[in-house]
């Protein structure tokens, strides 16, 4: 089939990557997000996305928004049959989806129709689930609520964060992709509309989401900071000023009170409203990144200091 590939960050270059490698089909142009700033010098990058395309001389689309008519006009010129989509970043209105003959084809990271929106990897760690997975399913106006092609799951570790889970997700949801694919090109596969019941939504989280409140149980806190690293970040205030956190480790023993710190020679805890919690690193505003002991050394710390 010919194919126009959308989306924009790094777990979904596994998938662009897989369908080009299958020589089944024909992605004839990608579609990401328009080049932006990043890193100190706040220079001018390509998409990952757009990165992989440009290496492998194929037609890279930024439309600022997919409703504009250059850019509906040119996707109508390449005919494509499908054009599958991974995280691709912006919403596609009507006079998008209904350009390529077979529709579009979302590879989203959840077991529809659990976690719909913008961050289901992250909802699924914070929640305690222990299994997720990845789905593919027909795009339509209503969010993430189109029929569903196939899953597959994947088990969700007591340690892991929200970008491990990604990355292995990124990997096996890009198998998925490519045999939906197949299914449609040889007629072998039909979308099956998703159940009504066990609808869960998973809204974009923002900075202020991944604050650490140590008046939570342990269990709570661990879930909260693995299902925001790496992005954006859990933190909390010491002093006054913002500090990020790593993951942290629950403990079963009796601890201070939620926020204390208690310095110990190889670890530093923090108390919780159950057991405390073991800090792995911490980065101080304007510093690197380091283990919590030599944070702690460095720091200070008096007895009845708090993390806020």
């Amino acid at each position: 089939m010919r194919l126009v590939f959308a989306g924009t960050p790094e777990p979904a270059v596994p998938a662009l990557r897989a369908l080009l490698e299958s020589g089944r089909h024909e992605v004839v142009a990608v579609v990401t997000r328009p080049d932006a700033q990043a890193g100190r010098g706040r220079h001018v990058v390509r998409s990952p996305v757009g990165a992989l395309a440009d290496e492998h001389g194929i037609e890279v689309l930024t439309p600022v928004k997919a409703g504009d008519p250059e850019f509906l006009a040119r996707l109508a010129e390449l005919e494509p049959d499908v054009c599958p989509v991974v995280a691709y970043g912006a919403l596609l209105p009507q006079s998008a989806l209904d350009v390529p003959a077979r529709g579009w084809v979302n590879l989203h990271f959840s077991l529809l129709p659990a976690w719909r929106g913008a961050a289901p990897v992250q909802a699924a760690v914070r929640a305690g689930d222990e299994i997720t997975g990845a789905a593919t399913f027909q795009i339509v106006k209503a969010l993430d609520a189109g029929p569903v092609f196939g899953l597959v799951t994947e088990k969700i570790g007591p340690s892991d964060t929200s970008g491990e889970l990604l990355g292995r997700l990124a990997v096996s949801g890009a198998q998925l992709l490519l045999s939906t694919m197949d299914g449609i090109s040889d007629g072998t596969l039909r979308a099956v509309p998703q159940p009504e019941d066990g609808v869960s939504y998973a809204p974009k989280i923002t900075v202020e989401d991944a604050r650490v409140s140590f008046e939570a149980p342990a269990h709570s806190v661990d879930r909260l900071v693995r299902a925001v690293t790496p992005e954006p970040g859990a933190w909390a205030e010491f002093r006054g000023e913002r500090i990020k956190l790593g993951p942290v480790t629950p403990l079963d023993e009796p601890g201070p009170a939620p926020g204390e710190l208690v310095i110990e020679r190889r670890r530093v805890l923090a108390g919780t409203a159950t057991k405390p919690v073991q800090l792995t690193d911490v980065q101080a505003q304007g510093k690197k990144r380091m283990a919590a002991t030599d944070w702690a050394r460095g720091t200070r710390i008096e007895q009845g200091e708090r993390l806020q």
